[in-house]
């Protein structure tokens, strides 16, 4: 495939991403959305580039910050609207909203509300694909703030103890909802994960698909031989934590912590082919929320179905 091709490939998955989000933006005040909603606005490339890489049968195991994942893994966009409308045409029949997304018929396992519980899903996954002998790989995705749970911890401890194929996917946007980084964290993934004897590496590119896409690539080159691997993915969040506003009448960052990655943004940068992919793009979105307009609403026969 030709690099332009692999380009356009990617550029407009992110699009896809991008506009999908901001169509949430201008549905949300309206409340047909019945979830909470956690953008990842300036973080598509991440999604793209890492779901890119993976073969079909290769499962990720995804945060609440999850419509990225879901949409670059091949997740239906009808279904994904029905949800968070809280209507039966949902992936969960409405019950499990935005924060709960999942697509195991594409390898988007079940995504959490609560951080860091999916890393060890991942690893599990992981552990039955070596005693099965299969080729899959598992992949767990979380924020900077989740390497703070002693489940993280733990995980990559026992991934390193039983050489499982798990790759960690870090998308480090920085913040833990209102906190930076460096008041929160006395270590640096590379040294942490490396006491467990764990390779990694860190992309500072997190804008670029290809970059990431490549990164990811490499990454699994040694994930695929039975080792667990480290991949972190410097990013930024465009929007605020969870909503569909800015945050910086907040005070803990400005506009212009954002405007350097805006400035790097291939989204805003590509007018040309943003302009050109748009139109067929907007028309793919909007199917999917007439789709969910229509879907019923669960009735009361429906309280206590899918209950364990």
């Amino acid at each position: 495939m030709q690099t332009n091709d692999l380009y356009r490939r990617l550029f407009r998955a992110a699009l896809l991403i991008r506009l999908v989000e901001e169509r949430i933006v201008a549905l949300y005040p309206s409340d047909r959305i019945q979830s909470p909603v956690h953008l990842s606005i300036g973080q598509e490339a991440v999604a793209v580039g890492v779901c890119d890489a993976l073969k079909p049968d290769d499962l990720v195991f995804a945060t609440y910050r999850s419509h990225g994942f879901y949409i670059a893994k091949g997740g239906p966009l009808d279904a994904m609207f029905a949800e968070l409308y809280g209507r039966l045409g949902g992936i969960s029949k409405g019950k499990a909203g935005s924060m709960h997304l999942s697509a195991p018929e594409v390898g988007l396992m079940g995504s959490s509300a609560v951080v860091a519980s999916t890393i060890p899903h991942a690893v599990g996954a992981a552990l039955s694909f070596k005693r099965t002998g299969s080729s899959r790989v598992a992949i767990a995705v979380f924020g900077d703030g989740a390497t703070e749970e002693g489940v993280y911890h733990e995980s990559l401890n026992f991934a390193s103890l039983m050489k499982v194929p798990v790759l960690f996917v870090c998308e480090d946007n920085g913040l833990a909802v209102h906190s930076f980084r460096h008041v929160r964290q006395a270590y640096r993934l590379p040294e942490h994960a490396a006491t467990f004897g764990i390779g990694s590496r860190r992309v500072e590119e997190g804008w670029d698909a290809l970059a990431v896409r490549q990164a990811t690539l490499d990454a699994l080159a040694v994930v695929r031989t039975g080792k667990p691997f480290v991949l972190e993915l410097a990013t930024g969040r465009y929007k605020e934590h969870v909503g569909v506003g800015d945050d910086f009448h907040f005070g803990y960052r400005s506009a212009d912590d954002i405007d350097a990655w805006k400035a790097r943004d291939p989204l805003i940068l590509d007018r040309k082919l943003v302009e050109e992919l748009t139109p067929e793009i907007e028309r793919e979105i909007a199917a999917a929320v007439d789709f969910a307009e229509r879907s019923p609403v669960p009735g009361r026969a429906e309280l206590l179905t899918d209950v364990i």
